[in-house]
């Protein structure tokens, strides 16, 4: 028999018998802009999301050193990737300006740190789990780092082998975990999303809740994800898929995010508890269409 766990993530518990967690990625698709951040955070909010999620990076730790003078055209115009990678991070004011503005809106935010100064620049602010890329799966010391926080750990698994999520859950553990499957290409092909790791994770790791990070374009796939029995949700939001930016094709906008919501919520509604009955609704219809008893 299989234990059945949830994760506690702020006042939220995510796991079997719970409504789908829902996370509206923002990521880096403000563009730097704070007001930009806003509306995204009003879109999701509007949606019915539980959460948005950002990306945070200390540039000089994340870009390696050969890369930080190639040129790049950006909004901004022609400049070195490094200065492009400062444009798009938001400071101490600008992410307490964030965390003030998601709980007026009654919402959760958190991030992915991508390296250990920044969970030390995200702990300020007490987030309610730390979101793990999938190109920090094989950072051990990211990792560590994060774990020794003692907050939930959602940990996404895109360019990832079996053996590399598995070394990675050996190294955090499993209790606080949550784990998504996930493809990491921008958009992804319908053929290579695998949603069926999602059962298989569920066998491997029975009372972890099983999520779905997509990047598809589309909504399809991630309502097969919940129709699976995914207990959490994660989608990138924009304002505008045409925006500048790697991640906005693989996005939704706001009123498509609405609907997906919307629909998730009707899943849920529709999967039922699995015990076959007769609901009082059927009476009239056994009553007037079955002939034999």
């Amino acid at each position: 028999m299989s234990i059945t766990r949830k994760v506690k993530v702020g006042d939220r518990f995510i796991g079997e018998g719970e409504s789908v967690y829902v996370i509206a990625e923002i990521g880096i698709n403000h563009n730097g802009s704070l007001d930009v951040a806003k509306k995204l955070i009003d879109g999701a909010a509007f949606s019915g999301a539980d959460a948005v999620k950002f990306q945070k990076r200390t540039p000089e730790l994340c870009v390696p050193r050969d890369q930080w003078e190639i040129q790049r055209d950006t909004p901004w115009g022609r400049m070195t990737y490094i200065d492009y990678r400062h444009k798009v991070e938001f400071n101490e004011e600008q992410y307490a300006e964030i965390d003030r503005y998601c709980k007026e809106k009654g919402i959760h935010w958190f991030a992915s740190p991508w390296d250990e100064a920044a969970v030390d620049f995200l702990e300020k602010f007490e987030p309610v789990v730390y979101k793990m890329a999938s190109a920090s799966l094989t950072d051990n010391e990211l990792l560590k780092k994060v774990k020794s926080t003692g907050k939930p750990v959602m940990l996404s698994t895109g360019m990832s082998t079996m053996e590399q999520v598995e070394a990675a859950i050996e190294l955090v553990g499993t209790e606080n975990l949550l784990l998504a499957q996930s493809t990491s290409t921008y958009p992804c092909k319908l053929e290579e999303l695998n949603l069926k790791v999602i059962d298989t994770f569920k066998s491997k790791y029975p009372g972890v809740p099983i999520g779905y990070s997509g990047h598809e374009t589309g909504l399809a796939p991630t309502f097969a994800a919940v129709a699976l029995g995914a207990s959490f949700i994660e989608r990138h939001i924009t304002v505008d898929r045409a925006m500048w930016g790697s991640d906005q094709a693989a996005s939704v906008e706001i009123m498509g995010f609405f609907r997906l919501v919307s629909n998730i919520r009707d899943i849920e509604k529709s999967l039922g508890d699995g015990v076959k009955k007769v609901f009082d609704s059927e009476l009239g219809s056994i009553k007037k269409l079955r002939r034999a008893k």
